[in-house]
């Protein structure tokens, strides 16, 4: 028997989504602003890198385990002895591993800041304050996780709009005064400053820590985590460490400056790349949960094609013209040479949502070896074909890369599609 997602929780989630996301992108804006005004394109360059740093570090700290933990929190949230084994487990792995992973981090500043500055640069000080401020990240996901679990949706909302406000206020004031120094600082202080305001949207279930005991840890509940760990370390860990390598690959061979470009390239694709995962979220998650024939599922995703890849397409036609204004608004004159970027980048982003789409159907159907292999082969490939063409092409071999990439990506999402997916759902079954 097939185990389906919850559809009530699907669609509160994709409401909370679409409901943070301007906030997150206006925010996203201003910050690019700022930093175009007050640091410059290399500043743009070295931000990148510890952006992504930060995130494969964050990811890396709680292995993977938030998704796995919202749907076991959610699942349990009435069962006392498994709530118990799910919030111990959880905890008590993600603790010692963000410990040891802060603890890496601040005893080997130096090496990661050669790794992400280079030597030239001496910002070893902005790696241990990052060090320092992990334990509250991972606290504050834990704590998201438990939220959302017990479908906390409203309060979530809430944390998550003051959260953004937040992180963009401190982190302008910090540019504003202290310029490259005050943006890596903000980036590895805002995400953890969350936290403050988070223990406020908890503090009524303090009952919980009761439940947290070091002999509940269950290894059938860290086993049943195991998937969701393996995606997000190849998603949320790899891909960021990739984007990293290609960087500073660009930096040596082409220059600093072109790392920026291309940083500040990324930028931009991740804002109209908000709205688009929002939709599909809210539009493709909660039905595909409940389809369990091949014909309704190609009747999804040929009904998706048609109705909101045009939309989004046409999206992407008006953002390719109107290019020059909006490296203008996002950032500033220094940064017209991004404008070469655009094409390659938007036509690799337009097949990342045609592969996008199908995917979600991976994770409903919880076919999570096919989603690993997938996303391993793109690590892959983006990596090699944008050092390749890089050395080309330069700087825009690394998005030329980009849409090479997404390109095989989509063609192997297509190859399983046709094989495993339709396998796995019978065309006379019914959900049971």
């Amino acid at each position: 028997m097939i185990k389906y997602i919850n559809t009530n929780v699907l669609y509160k989630v994709a409401h909370l989504n679409s409901a943070t996301i301007l906030t997150r992108i206006i925010a996203g804006v201003l910050t690019s602003k700022a930093i175009a005004i007050f640091i410059g394109v290399e500043g743009m360059a070295l931000i990148g890198n510890l952006r992504n740093f930060l995130s494969a570090i964050q990811s890396f700290s709680i292995l993977g385990f938030y998704n796995g933990a919202v749907k076991a929190i959610a699942k349990f949230k009435d069962d006392s002895i498994n709530l118990s084994k799910t919030l111990s487990t959880a905890y008590y792995f993600c603790f010692f591993s963000t410990v040891l992973v802060a603890f890496v981090c601040y005893y080997n500043a130096q090496s990661i800041n050669d790794f992400l500055f280079s030597s030239y640069y001496d910002f070893a000080y902005v790696i241990k304050i990052m060090a320092l401020a992990l334990p509250f990240y991972s606290l504050n996901m834990m704590s998201f996780a438990i939220m959302n679990g017990f479908g906390n949706f409203k309060m979530l909302l809430i944390i998550n709009i003051i959260g953004q406000i937040l992180g963009l206020l401190v982190t302008l004031v910090l540019i504003y005064k202290h310029h490259i120094d005050g943006a890596l600082i903000s980036a590895v202080l805002a995400p953890s400053l969350i936290f403050l305001i988070t223990l406020v949207g908890i503090i009524n279930r303090r009952n919980l820590m009761t439940y947290i005991k070091i002999d509940h840890i269950s290894s059938d509940i860290l086993k049943s985590f195991g998937p969701y760990a393996a995606m997000a370390l190849v998603t949320a860990v790899a891909l960021p460490l990739v984007s990293i390598y290609i960087r500073n690959y660009i930096k040596v061979e082409v220059g600093i400056n072109e790392a920026g470009y291309w940083e500040s390239m990324n930028r931009i694709s991740s804002y109209y790349l908000m709205f688009i995962t929002s939709i599909i979220t809210l539009y493709i998650v909660p039905k595909f949960s409940k389809i369990n024939t091949k014909s309704a599922f190609k009747k999804e995703i040929l009904s998706f094609y048609k109705s909101v890849i045009p939309i989004f397409g046409l999206g992407l036609v008006i953002i390719y013209l109107l290019k020059h204004f909006v490296v203008l608004l996002v950032f500033s004159e220094e940064f017209i040479p991004v404008e070469d970027l655009f094409l390659w980048q938007l036509l690799g982003d337009f097949v990342k949502v045609l592969s996008l789409v199908i995917l979600y159907q991976f994770l409903a159907k919880k076919m999570f070896a096919h989603f690993i292999v997938i996303e391993v082969f793109l690590v892959i490939i983006l990596y090699v074909s944008s050092i390749y063409l890089i050395d080309i092409f330069g700087v825009k071999g690394a998005v030329i890369g980009h849409f090479l990439s997404y390109v095989m990506h989509y063609g192997i999402v297509l190859l399983i599609f046709g094989t495993s997916l339709f396998g796995i759902i019978p065309e006379d079954s019914t959900r049971t």
